[in-house]
């Protein structure tokens, strides 16, 4: 039962590995801005950090600090995420002043 106790525990320290590989990747697609790749892949990291959690109870020092680098990780996606949102709503303000200055550009000529 210990040695089941064990392969659990390694196989959720696996699954929070990969979790934080995908919290990185996460980082370099939220700067390129590819949404749907973005959505996959924090679904597949729920899924792993869900699995690990349930095994990893009580959390060691070392699992504990790479939680800690997830969420960092995860803040910082957060942050390039909400940039680019910013962006593109300040595209589409441009735009509608656009369009708004042609509409009383035509009415006037």
């Amino acid at each position: 039962d210990r040695s089941d106790q064990a392969m659990k525990r390694d196989a959720a320290v696996e699954h929070l590995q990969q979790a934080l590989e995908i919290s990185r990747e996460l980082v370099q697609l939220d700067e390129s801005g590819d949404v749907a790749r973005t959505v996959a892949l924090n679904g597949t990291r729920r899924e792993l950090l869900h699995a690990a959690h349930v095994a990893l109870q009580p959390l060691g020092k070392t699992e504990r600090s790479v939680v800690n680098e997830i969420a960092v990780l995860n803040n910082r996606a957060l942050g390039l995420m909400e940039h680019h949102l910013r962006i593109k709503v300040r595209e589409f303000d441009m735009a509608a002043v656009g369009r708004r200055a042609v509409v009383a550009y035509a009415a006037t000529a």
